[in-house]
């Protein structure tokens, strides 16, 4: 079988919401980062065989099949045809599964893959009326969370569950407590000021001008975070709950692209390869309980490929919540100090359907200064999914 190799790869710097990148059209954002990944990679446009990118809301400026639109601004040929994938938070991650299955399956020598994410310019929509000539419909933001829900889930209570209450049910199932949420949140932005410090995010960024400047590097990490200033926050969820803005990921804007290539193709282009796609895996879960979703997903990939946790030297963890991620480091038993070393999404933000490539990307870098051969990527999805991919440094 033909191996997918990742070459390169790139992404935005991550604005907060109605932050430094939220003057930028999201399909501006996906055609910057294309653009940007195939000249870092060397191949010839011409020999695209396809562009997939990942987008959650696709409700606005991102419609109309963000991928092709991407395409296009970056410049590539017409002749480049674009697909755009919704699997909500790893939109991303599995858009470069995707690519990697082309490859694998001989379909296609080079893809570029990855995904995007404007939620400050994600729009209000509102429901077309039921009769001619109605009253307006229901109205609803497109950012986040359940939109014009079908009544049989309504009667399933659980089932629609806001993202901040699947993550109190996770801690109440798995004893996280407020002070291990907050710790964990702590760490994070402890690591991920320390990469910007150290420079470690250099080359995977890519700066976008912006209304306001060169936007350059991510907005999310806060120089003050510290227990004391966390435990001052309210719970979100429910009187003396765990749950809060301060141990959860927040709403941002970004993009990330990597280009996806056979052995054949790597050697036609003289193309630097960072690492094979070993496989990946998705799996399904309560939707109450979405955050553990990367337990059977990893687990799954793992025994498919006859890996264990023990010899994964990376490993990228979204943080949509610290309950979920620390409930799924426990679940796997993972070791905690080859976790988001430089930080995760509670500090450097989770712009949804570019996340799972974003991860990708920082977890090459962190694999190559590491020295770490084998890589987990691992994504929660909301209404009860999880999706991992397994790398392995060459």
């Amino acid at each position: 079988m033909t191996e997918a190799f990742l070459v390169g790869g790139v992404r935005t710097p991550t604005g907060r919401y109605a932050g430094a990148l939220s003057s930028v059209r999201p399909d501006d954002l996906a055609g910057l980062v294309v653009r940007e990944a195939v000249e870092r990679s060397g191949v010839d446009p011409e020999a695209i065989d396809e562009v997939i990118l990942g987008c959650v809301n696709q409700s606005g400026e991102d419609n109309r099949n963000v991928a092709r639109m991407a395409s296009l601004l970056a410049g590539l040929p017409v002749s480049v045809p674009g697909l755009t994938v919704n699997r909500l938070c790893a939109s991303g991650l599995s858009a470069i599964l995707l690519a990697s299955q082309m490859i694998k399956s001989g379909a296609a020598d080079v893809v570029v893959a990855g995904g995007v994410e404007s939620m400050s310019r994600a729009p209000w929509v509102m429901a077309k009326p039921e009769k001619a000539f109605g009253r307006p419909g229901e109205l609803a933001d497109t950012s986040l969370g359940w939109r014009f829900t079908n009544p049989r889930f309504r009667e399933q209570e659980k089932t629609t569950f806001s993202m901040p209450e699947t993550a109190e049910e996770v801690s109440r199932l798995e004893g996280i407590s407020r002070e291990d949420a907050d710790a964990f949140a702590v760490a994070s932005h402890r690591r991920a000021l320390a990469a910007v410090a150290a420079g470690r995010f250099a080359d995977e960024i890519l700066p976008v001008e912006t209304k306001a400047g060169l936007f350059e590097i991510d907005e999310g990490p806060r120089p003050g975070t510290s227990l004391d200033a966390l435990a001052g926050l309210r719970s979100v969820v429910r009187p003396g709950g765990v749950v809060t803005a301060g141990n959860s990921s927040s709403l941002n804007d970004g993009a990330s692209a990597i280009v996806v290539a056979s052995e054949r193709a790597v050697r036609r282009f003289s193309m630097v390869p960072r690492a094979r796609v070993v496989d990946g895996a998705s799996a399904g879960v309560a939707p109450e309980v979405m955050g553990l979703g990367p337990v059977p997903a990893t687990e799954k990939v793992l025994a498919r490929v006859g890996w264990d946790v023990g010899s994964l030297g990376a490993v990228e963890l979204n943080e949509a919540f610290a309950t979920q991620a620390l409930a799924c480091i426990r679940r796997l038993g993972l070791d905690e100090g080859t976790v988001n070393n430089d930080g995760g999404a509670i500090a450097l933000g989770h712009a949804l359907g570019s996340s799972g490539a974003r991860i990708t990307v920082t977890m090459l870098g962190r694999m190559e200064r590491e020295g770490a051969d084998r890589g987990l990527a691992t994504m929660c999805v909301g209404v009860g999914q999880g999706t991992a991919m397994l790398l392995e440094r060459v």
